[in-house]
């Protein structure tokens, strides 16, 4: 079973940009990330902009970011091989 990685919110807000996501704003740690949609909707993800983050929060972005795009596409950057 593949493991979830340590990463820092640094980190996962890259493996997002690479999917379209820019920053938008930022309120305290917290970045705002957003992108249009293939049917022009917003697709608005929060992600914590802290050195590492709790592997909890990393499965409830993983699972946010996967109503947006592939699971298949995000695996690789949140999870071990």
């Amino acid at each position: 079973m593949p493991r979830l990685r340590y990463l820092s919110g640094r980190e996962v807000i890259a493996a997002l940009a690479q999917f379209g996501f820019r920053r938008v704003s930022q309120r305290g740690s917290h970045v705002k990330l957003v992108r249009v949609g293939p049917r022009g909707q917003r697709e608005v993800l929060t992600v914590p902009d802290h050195a590492d983050l709790d592997r909890g929060t990393l499965r409830a972005i993983f699972r946010q970011a996967a109503r947006f795009v592939s699971v298949d596409e995000l695996h690789p950057y949140f999870y071990h091989e």
